[in-house]
């Protein structure tokens, strides 16, 4: 199972679109998928199910669980003022650490409006899962510009092949 996680809350994000495009490309390559939308999340998931309130909010614990169960992650990554958004560290703090990121996989792919297509954010990402003890996959597909690259349900040709790329490295990593 791989679980692809969309790193905003923000609703109807481009983040989400990617994440399904993403599903797809691995569920054509014989993939079992789960997605987790962090516009799904509890809204009070911060005030209810984090620190010594751990285990509190039964939404958020099956989450917790999915991702605890998942070996390998794909996290779609918005830029977001030069970094990733502020809610996705939050998810990961609301997380059983270290069993839910030590020695497991992860592959990144950051998006952006702008030039650099979430590169910053990646790295910030990295160091975080490295920090954890995640084996963070090297190729990070950075979708610049994305607007530009995304009709409703498909991607541009280039990045459609970049996508396909990295989970064929992601599938036998």
């Amino acid at each position: 199972m791989i679980t692809i996680i969309s790193g905003t809350n923000r609703k109807n994000s481009v983040s989400k679109k990617i994440a399904h495009l993403y599903q797809i490309i691995l569920e054509s390559k014989g993939q079992e998928t789960d997605v987790i939308y962090l516009e799904d999340m509890p809204d009070d998931f911060i005030a209810s199910a984090l620190y010594e309130k751990s285990g509190s909010n039964l939404e958020f614990n099956d989450l917790r669980r999915k991702m605890l169960q998942s070996q390998k992650m794909v996290f779609i990554v918005p830029e977001y003022n030069g970094s990733f958004p502020g809610v996705l560290k939050t998810f990961i703090d609301g997380l059983k650490f270290p069993e839910t990121f030590s020695n497991k996989k992860c592959a990144l792919v950051g998006l952006s409006s702008g030039v650099q297509g979430g590169g910053l954010a990646l790295s910030h990402l990295t160091d975080i899962f490295n920090y954890c003890g995640t084996h963070v996959l090297a190729m990070k597909p950075k979708l610049s510009r994305i607007e530009e690259n995304l009709t409703e349900n498909s991607l541009s040709k280039l990045y459609n092949q970049l996508l396909e790329e990295q989970a064929d490295k992601f599938i036998a990593f």
